[in-house]
């Protein structure tokens, strides 16, 4: 307990250092394109099944933000929380000050204060916006909370619509409990260190068979923009009867446009499919997965003039391959190669993991790595841990050029998914000047050391 209170204390110093103190909007609210509200809220995902939370002016997901690229906006962040906190815009190129990590030099904006972010929006694509504070053992701040929200940057030109209607759906999973895994099944490693484990789950605002259906017409093709809002949980998707078309991954096109059983998505990861609406009846679209199922991932498809009791059936077995979505050319060239190893450190039972990259953890890593504006890094990636790690890079995106031996150009995202003891290799181009945070979006890697800081000379 006693090292436990040394990390929290380091982690709180540093997140205040490297904040430089919080910076108050100058600006009136009424100036505001828009206002988000941080503040407590209290959501009914089922019958009687009440989650207290903190989310964005009064729902879960907050509102959607649909920006126009290339067109400024300003948008004040009101923080009725009760904890000092700041928004992520997740995908977003911004300068740092304004992406809203405080490793970064972000402000962090204190209980019942405002800030004025002011940016303009691009690239084009299914970004979201959540909190990006340290939550440490509280499994009710930042993404353990209801704190997140699509934001839709549509292209300056307008969208040239390939479907006839839109569907947005985030995933979350709720009432979470810190557990020592060893207490509960076999297999384990025996110093493995708390988990967090959870009890109920959503896709959209309410458990499976408890919202309102998604209706729909036969014939339709219906874009789903799909995200993983989680904390700490993969979730992978399926809708009997129908498959997904997977046309964009993080808001961004793929090269190869593919038709799947099973959407994978790690925690942060969105994808854009178009499903055409060919097979009348009542569905369940929901996880692949029967215990995430049973705790709620799911809602209802309902086809006009049809009803009766949702059918679900098991879909066939399938990997998810990132490079299926790319090109099998090979990518350009870097211009410089850095390895980065990921390890963990286990707590033990009753205690918590701590995570190494190259064999520090935040905030010795501070600075991860240098970089020069203009060239070209790639990233060679040794997941050397029995975790899965959502590996994420701020206010740039990459291009995913090696997963495990088969390469790969094309593809552009921002998270990428490295499953227990994998490897894989990213490119992107420092094109971004500033601070640059890159870790693991599970919350407790990254609150227990998975983060650096890429530097700009």
């Amino acid at each position: 307990m006693r090292r436990r209170r040394l990390l929290l204390g380091a982690a709180a110093t540093a997140l205040a250092d490297t904040a430089g103190g919080p910076v108050l909007a100058q600006t009136p609210p009424q100036q505001a394109d828009h206002t988000l509200r941080i503040a407590p809220v209290s959501l009914e995902i089922g019958p009687g099944r009440v989650v207290r939370t903190t989310g964005y002016n009064g729902t879960v997901p907050g509102p959607v933000l649909r920006l126009r690229e290339g067109k400024p906006v300003a948008i004040n962040v009101v923080n009725d929380s009760g904890y000092p906190n700041l928004v992520h815009w997740h995908g977003l190129y911004l300068p740092p000050e304004q992406d809203g990590a405080a490793e970064e030099g972000s402000p962090i904006i204190p209980p019942g204060q405002s800030l004025l972010y002011s940016f303009t929006p691009r690239p084009t694509g299914t970004r979201w916006y959540h909190s990006h504070a340290m939550a440490m053992t509280d499994l009710s701040k930042s993404t353990y909370s209801g704190e997140f929200g699509f934001l839709v940057v549509e292209p300056a030109a307008g969208d040239p619509g390939r479907y006839e209607r839109e569907v947005l759906l985030a995933a979350h999973h709720w009432e979470g409990k810190w557990v020592s895994m060893q207490d509960i099944r076999r297999g384990p490693p025996p110093d493995n260190g708390l988990e967090a484990m959870y009890h109920a789950a959503t896709l959209g605002d309410r458990m499976l068979g408890h919202g309102e259906p998604i209706r729909v017409r036969q014939g339709e093709r219906v874009l789903f923009r799909l995200l993983n809002a989680s904390a700490s949980m993969g979730i992978s998707l399926a809708l009997p009867g129908h498959r997904f078309t997977v046309i964009a991954l993080d808001g961004n096109p793929v090269p190869t446009p593919r038709t799947v059983d099973v959407l994978r998505l790690d925690v942060a990861e969105r994808a854009d499919v178009i499903v055409e609406m060919n097979n009348p009846g009542v569905w369940v679209l929901g996880s692949a997965k029967d215990d995430d199922r049973n705790m709620g991932m799911g809602v209802v498809i309902e086809y006009a003039n049809r009803g009766g009791e949702p059918q679900w059936s098991a879909p066939p077995d399938s990997s998810w391959d990132y490079t299926a979505f790319g090109r099998s050319s090979p990518a350009a060239a870097p211009d410089e190669t850095i390895h980065l190893k990921f390890e963990k450190i286990p707590g033990g039972r009753g205690g918590y993991n701590r995570w190494t990259i190259n064999g520090k953890s935040w905030p010795d890593t501070n600075p991860l790595f240098t970089v020069r504006q203009g060239r070209r890094y790639r990233l060679v990636m040794d997941n050397h841990s029995g975790d899965e790690h959502p590996v994420h890079l701020h206010r740039h995106t990459f291009e995913v050029t090696k997963v495990g031996d088969k390469p790969s150009s094309g593809l552009m995202k921002d998270t990428i998914s490295m499953p227990r003891f994998s490897t894989a290799e990213i490119d992107f181009v420092a094109d971004d000047p500033g601070p640059t945070f890159f870790h693991c979006h599970h919350q407790d890697h990254m609150d227990e050391g998975f983060a650096g800081l890429i530097t700009y000379v």
